[in-house]
Formats: C-alpha cells, sequence, structure tokens
C-alpha cells in the first residue's frame, strides 16, 4: 500500500484561545487566505478581520503553509488588528473605498431601479443562454452581469442568524448566494491528469480549488452531460463556483471531500462501464448527487443535531436532518437562473431528475447503510439493468461506495483524511462533552486511536460493500476490493504493535510498583 507518511499530509498547529489550547489542522497546499479565515475561526473572530500571530514570546509567525508548527506546551495566539495597527495607508484606502461606494449609491439609486435592473439582468442571462454570443461578447456580457449583480447584492437587507449558508424564510422569497460567485482561471489539463482522473489512485491532495473545479467542469464534459442536458457551458462554471462556495471549511466535509466523491465516482463509471449499461440522465444523476452530497456539512453528524435539538433536526423531524440539508442546499443553488444547469430541460423529466438526486443523497444517510445494502443483495442473483428499481438501487449504493472510498486510494492519499475525519470526530465529542450530551466512543478522543477507528469500518462496512458491487462489476477486484484488503491488514498490524507497546508499559509500570514494595 505504499508509506503511511505524505508531503500532503495536513499541518497542525497549536493556538491559545481564551486560555484553552486548540488544535487547527490545514492542507500545506491552502493559500494564506484560506488559513487566516480559519484561524480566525479557530479563535471566535470574525472572518475578514486583519490578525497577526504570535509566538510566546511575542515574536510574529508567518501566517502560510510554511509556517513552523509547534506543539501545545508551545501555543500561538491570533490577535486581531486594531484600526491604529493597520497603518495609514489602510485607513486611506478604507476611506476612499467609503466615498466610492456613496457616490456609487448615489449615481445608480438602487432601491428605485430595482425592477429596471431585475430586467436587464433577465435579458442578459437570456441572451447569453440562447443567442449563442461569441467569446468577446460572452465576456462583455458576464462582466455587464456582474456589475448589475453587485448593485443589486449591495442593497440585500438584514438576514436572519442561521447555521446555513442559505435563510430559509417561510414568507416565500427567492434565495440568493450569499455572495456574488466570482469567475475562475481556465487550466487545459494534460493527457495524463486526464488518464488519472479515471483511476482510484488519483492524487486529491495535489490540487488546488480552482484547478478541482476545472477537473469536475472537464468530468461533466467528457460524460457528454452538457450536450445531454443542453448545458450553457457558462452556466456549468457558475454552478460548480456555487458549490464551491457552500462547502465550508470543516477538518473533513469540505469542498475537497467533495471533490474525491465525484472523482471516485467517475472512476467508477469508467471501471464498471456504466456507459453501457445506464443511460446519460442516470450518469448526470450520479455525478451531480456526488458533487452536491455534502453541501454545507456544519461538521457536526446527525446524532449531535437530534441530541442537541438543532434547527436542522427540528426541520426535518429527526430524519436524515443533514442529508436533508445538502437536497435543500443543492436546489435553492439549483433556482438560480444563473446557476441552473437543467434549465433546457423538460420541467416533467426535471421532476425525475431532482427525485432521483434526492434519493441519491438521502442515502448516504449512514443510519440507512444496512437497508440500502440488504436490499441491493436481495436484487443481485437477478439483477436487471432494464428494471428501474434495480437501476436506482445500485445507484444508491454508487454513491455510497463513493462516499466512503478514501480507503480504496493509496496509503499515502488515504491517511490523512483520516487524520482529518478525527478531527472533526474530537470536535464533535469535545462539544458534546461541555453541552452534557452523549458521546459515542469512536469519537471520543480519550478512547479511539486510528487503528481501532478504521479496523472496524473496514472489515465490517466497506469490504462486504465493496464486495457485494464486486459480484456485478468483478473488474474492481484488484483495483478497489484488494486495496481494502491490504489497509485492513495495515491498520491490524498498527493495532499490535501499540497493543504491544500498551502491554509492554504495563509490565514496566508493575515491575517498577514491585520494586518499590521490596525497598520497604
Amino acid at each position: 500500500m505504499g508509506s503511511s507518511s505524505s508531503s500532503y499530509a495536513p499541518k497542525t498547529i497549536y493556538l491559545n484561545v481564551d486560555g484553552k489550547v486548540q488544535k487547527v489542522v490545514f492542507s500545506r497546499h491552502c493559500s494564506p487566505c484560506d488559513i487566516k479565515e480559519l484561524l480566525c475561526s479557530s479563535s471566535n473572530i470574525p472572518r475578514n478581520t486583519a490578525i497577526m500571530m504570535v509566538d510566546p514570546e511575542g515574536a510574529l509567525v508567518s501566517i502560510d503553509p510554511t509556517m513552523p508548527t509547534n506543539s501545545p506546551n508551545s501555543l500561538y495566539k491570533v490577535v486581531p488588528l486594531s484600526t491604529g495597527q493597520l497603518g495609514e495607508k489602510e485607513d486611506m484606502f478604507q476611506n476612499v473605498l467609503t466615498q466610492v461606494a456613496e457616490q456609487f449609491s448615489r449615481a445608480f439609486r438602487v432601491n428605485e431601479l430595482k425592477t429596471e435592473v431585475t430586467n436587464r439582468l433577465a435579458m442578459l442571462e437570456k441572451r447569453v443562454e440562447l443567442e449563442g454570443l461569441k467569446v468577446v461578447e460572452i465576456e462583455k456580457c458576464k462582466n455587464d452581469l456582474k456589475k448589475l449583480r453587485d448593485e443589486m447584492t449591495s442593497r440585500g437587507g438584514g438576514r436572519v442568524n442561521c447555521p446555513c449558508k442559505y435563510n430559509f424564510s417561510d414568507d416565500g422569497k427567492k434565495l440568493t448566494p450569499r455572495r456574488d460567485v466570482p469567475n475562475y482561471p481556465k487550466y487545459t489539463l494534460s493527457q495524463e491528469t486526464i488518464e488519472a482522473l479515471k483511476k482510484p489512485t488519483f492524487d486529491v491532495w495535489h490540487w488546488e480549488h480552482n484547478e478541482m473545479l476545472s477537473c469536475l467542469e472537464y468530468m461533466y464534459h467528457d460524460l457528454g452531460l452538457v450536450k445531454e442536458f443542453n448545458m450553457n457551458p457558462i452556466t456549468l462554471k457558475r454552478w460548480l463556483l456555487g458549490i464551491q462556495e457552500n462547502y465550508r471549511t470543516n477538518p473533513f466535509h469540505n469542498f475537497r471531500h467533495c471533490f474525491c466523491v465525484s472523482q471516485m465516482m467517475y472512476g467508477m463509471i469508467h471501471l464498471c462501464n456504466l456507459q453501457e449499461k445506464l443511460t446519460l440522465t442516470d450518469m448526470g444523476i450520479l455525478m451531480t448527487a456526488a458533487v452536491c452530497h455534502d453541501l454545507d456539512h456544519p461538521g457536526y453528524n446527525n446524532t449531535y443535531q437530534i441530541n442537541a435539538r438543532t434547527e436542522l433536526a427540528v426541520r426535518y423531524n429527526d430524519i436524515s436532518p443533514l442529508e436533508n440539508h445538502h437536497c435543500a442546499v443543492a436546489f435553492q443553488i439549483l433556482s438560480l437562473p444563473e446557476c441552473n444547469i437543467f434549465a433546457n430541460v423538460d420541467p416533467e423529466a426535471f421532476k425525475q431528475i431532482r427525485q432521483a438526486i434526492i434519493t441519491l443523497i438521502l442515502a448516504t444517510d449512514m443510519a440507512r447503510h444496512g437497508e440500502i445494502l440488504d436490499s441491493f443483495k436481495q436484487k443481485m442473483d437477478n439483477f436487471d439493468f432494464t428494471n428501474e428499481e434495480h437501476v436506482t438501487c445500485l445507484k444508491m449504493v454508487l454513491i455510497k461506495c463513493c462516499d466512503i472510498s478514501n480507503e480504496v486510494r493509496p496509503t499515502e492519499v488515504a491517511e490523512p483524511w483520516v487524520d482529518c475525519l478525527l478531527e472533526e470526530y474530537f470536535m464533535q465529542s469535545d462539544r458534546e462533552k461541555s453541552e452534557g450530551l452523549p458521546v459515542a466512543p469512536f469519537m471520543d478522543r480519550d478512547k479511539v486511536t486510528k487503528p481501532t477507528a478504521q479496523i472496524g469500518f473496514i472489515k465490517f462496512v466497506l469490504i462486504p460493500m465493496f464486495e457485494t458491487v464486486m459480484k456485478l462489476f468483478p473488474q474492481i477486484e484488484e483495483i478497489m476490493v484488494q486495496p481494502l484488503r491490504d489497509s485492513r491488514d495495515h491498520y491490524e498490524e498498527l493495532k499490535q504493535i501499540d497493543d504491544a507497546m500498551t502491554e509492554a508499559q504495563k509490565k514496566k509500570t508493575e515491575n517498577m510498583s514491585l520494586g518499590g514494595k521490596k525497598k520497604k
């Protein structure tokens, strides 16, 4: 399986937050802006606040992926900069921005021209989608759209405090993303990357967000989905950016995890030759459900939501609250004309696509694992690709496989994900302890180790599910099932080492205790 160490493993630093130790984990490939945002969140400082970081002696520490690591005994501290510390240049720049904003508001009188702006926006959108403008015209149109949307968002009213990035109000008003979605640079994928994308061995730690967006865009074009659903390529870009914007910066459930699941789905489509067995509509449902399956995940699982009686648990009556929320956010994004990749699909066909995507995302709730796998096993002896019920069950199992497929990848790619997942588990269990809620043993930092966390999951969840799929697609054994068996053996060896060290330490302690009694 390869070495357990990796140059792409997350980096860890420790902060002093109100006298308590806060562990922060981030990728070595994060940008300084992403790291600053993560540090603000970890230190209970509002986003976009100017900050600096100091070591215990008060020396400044650079905030970038190359910053030196520290230990819990030598804590860094994140300090917000006061207005005075920002310097005269920043003050001057802020004053200029304020004056420009005031002049802009007076000049355009946004409130009075709202109807006109909306009509112009709709007209420009229609031009982009229906008239097939030339590249130069499209770029001009996009710039006009951004200016108009900035006008609209500049007058946006107050927002109800909510843990979600969307305000699910009851007044029937149309919801919009929390900020306009910017453009991202065009990347040309090499032939090597194109081939690697089709394999489970793809190293997901190599890529920045913009590059992952370009890879996802390529997948939709390569599978023929853009042509099948008559997607506007510009709309596809906007939709992918809207998706990325609505994944949070959790240790595990983040946009990179979304990309992992989507890339594995793309790989399984090619490995299992699903293009020959399923329809292009099925391909679109599988890929879109994979992209959307964890949208706006708060980093705390369904058990916490239900026990803490959160807004999501109340809204969805304790029934898969997170998965229902992921579906809701997905279709809130698709409800925006500029992000609706299915805008040119027949309304009746869209209803079926929508229901199928919801079915797949809801299937990712692990509380339903046994039910879904048992249903699939019952169909295996006489599986029929022309039977709609059989195909739906297969698609549910495929998205489940992709969602929890990290251990299929090489060890150097998979193992950093275990660290990320445990960090998210520990954040939840610490919060559950502080709030007096039940704590699952597999999430408790005082009880779980990496080997114990993985062995049972691989043996009793992953291997049985993938071996069942292997009966339908024997070609996955070498490239997907065998790596799972190797991973199980790897963690069992680590557990034996841990157990031997624990036993040796126990005997050492006992011998020291006996030696003390003899001297007395």
